[in-house]
Parts: structure tokens; sequence; C-alpha cells
């Protein structure tokens, strides 16, 4: 039913691993292969292509779905249905950032102030970037003329000597930070998005396919870093075990047969899991389980 678009790169594997854990597994090949499959009646093809390329041939109708980041759709201005953000990244779960930095020496630290020395000065303004087209919206904002160039990689050594500024993608900064950079501007938060073509999103069977799907990938996303406990507890220390029990919502208690017992359950993060349990256990808990999720749907 589905023509399905993946990207290639820096989100492949993370990509990847995500359809695996919602079970949907890509099947290729090798991993260099450009056609996959996956063994769901809604998906008919996979193809997996460079992201920034995504947008325009999900726009285009090639393709019935896809996932890329927000900065691919702005940089190519795609006419495209956004169906949801996947909170996920190349490396994090965080949003990566489009931003502008100059040299850690230079006096400017917000754009406003860089767009006052530009004016100040002869010459144009050398900004390298792998985004000329939002890098031209944003400096022509501030009424800077600059002279964009198109980067194809290392973007942040170009500084001094290439280039007065660098536009690029960032998630935690500390690339930019190692090559003697700071950033004055943040340019666009991007998420990971499942997009749609138009067309293909007005189609009431293929955009039920397209929910449905988006369902497992957010599910699964919302699942990771979290597990399920369940224990036993009596009545006298139900209070003292509900005090240091976290969870993401009032956990669920049950009268056990017999009374004077509840069984618990909710879930928890699994990072403290190992403070968690010893505590439960103190208050008076029994028979605690931590139980492995695989996707949780609100």
């Amino acid at each position: 039913m589905l023509r399905l678009v993946l990207p290639k790169g820096s989100l492949e594997r993370a990509t990847m691993q995500l359809f695996e854990d919602a079970d949907l597994a890509v099947n290729r090949a090798s991993d260099v292969a450009y056609r996959a499959t996956v063994e769901d009646p809604r998906i008919d093809e996979v193809r997996i292509l460079r992201p920034q390329e995504i947008p325009v041939y999900v726009a285009d109708g090639l393709f019935d779905l896809g996932i890329t980041g927000r900065d691919c759709i702005e940089e190519r201005g795609s006419e495209v249905v956004s169906l949801g953000k996947l909170a996920y990244s190349k490396a994090t779960g965080n949003p990566a950032r489009i931003v502008l930095a100059v040299g850690v020496d230079s006096p400017a630290s917000t754009l406003a102030e860089l767009a006052k020395s530009v004016a100040d000065r002869p010459g144009r303004l050398r900004v390298s970037t792998e985004y000329p087209e939002l890098t031209r919206r944003a400096l022509d904002a501030h009424g800077i003329d600059a002279e964009i160039a198109l980067s194809y990689g290392a973007t942040e050594a170009k500084v001094p000597d290439i280039a007065d500024a660098v536009v690029d993608m960032t998630e935690t900064g500390s690339a930019l930070r190692a090559a003697g950079l700071k950033v004055i501007e943040t340019l666009l938060v991007s998420h990971t998005e499942l997009i749609a073509n138009p067309k293909a999103a007005d189609d009431p069977d293929k955009r039920h396919a397209m929910e449905q799907i988006l369902t497992l990938l957010q599910g699964t996303l919302e699942a990771r870093g979290k597990v399920l406990v369940k224990l036993n507890v009596s009545a006298e220390n139900l209070d003292a075990v509900l005090g240091v029990l976290p969870s993401m919502r009032s956990p669920t208690i049950s009268e056990l047969s017999g009374g004077g017992a509840y069984a618990l359950e909710t879930v928890v993060a699994k990072s403290g899991i190992n403070t968690l349990i010893p505590a439960l256990r103190d208050q008076g808990a029994s028979d605690i389980l931590e139980l492995p999720l695989s996707k949780i749907v609100h």
C-alpha cells in the first residue's frame, strides 16, 4: 500500500534500530543497499536515500511516506504533510539545532550584533554552510549582505581562513566548541519527522495505514528508557511504598484476594531502577518484578 523512504547517512543507524524495535524490521541485502523490504502488509516498498532529498521526492509523489529532519524540509521548501515528530536524532533523543557560529574571539554574541559589525566594515560576510537557503533567509531578515558558500562537510573547520561564520547542525555543540567556535544564534530547532505526500495523506486507507505506523514508532520511542514495575504490598505498608514509588501516572492498585494486601504496577525510568527496587523492599514491598517495555501508547 505505502511506498516508504528512509534516511541514509547520519540518521540511518538510529532509524533502522527504531524500525526493528517497533517490529517493523527493515530487511536489505547489505548495509549499502538502497532498496529494502519490511514484512508488513501496510508497506509495499522501501527505499533508503539521503535525507536532504526525501522531502522533494515525497512532495513529488515518488513516495507516500518518509522520514527526514525539519531542517531538510525547510531547506528544500517542500510541500509535504507532517504526520508527527519522532523523538530521536543521530546520537540522542534530543532535537538537533541549526545554528550560526563564529570564532570565539568575535565580539558579536547575537545575530543582531553580527549584522551591526558587518555594516561597519568593508567586504561581505563569508558564510560556509550545508544550508544555503536557510542561511540566506536568516541573514536577509537582518539585512546582512553575505557571500554564502555551500559546504560539503567539516563546516566547522572553515573559520577563520575560509569563512567568517558557519551555519551548521549540532546536537550538543561539542564539535563547534572543539573547533574554537561559539554559537550566537539558533536558526531552527530540527526534529525528525514522519512526512507524507499530500495526495497520499488525503486517501483514507493510506492515511489510516500511515497513522498506524506513526503509532508504532512513537510508542516505541516512548517506551525507551522505561520499565514496568509490579509488586505486592500489605495494606499497612501501602502508603510507605507509594511514597517512594515514582510513576509516569498514578500507579494501578488492585486489592488482592482475601483482603489486607494490594498489587501495584507502574512505569518508571530505567535509570533509577537499582535505587528504587531496594527502597521498595525496605518499605515492605514483596514479589517485585521489573519487566521490559516495547511500546507505550497513550
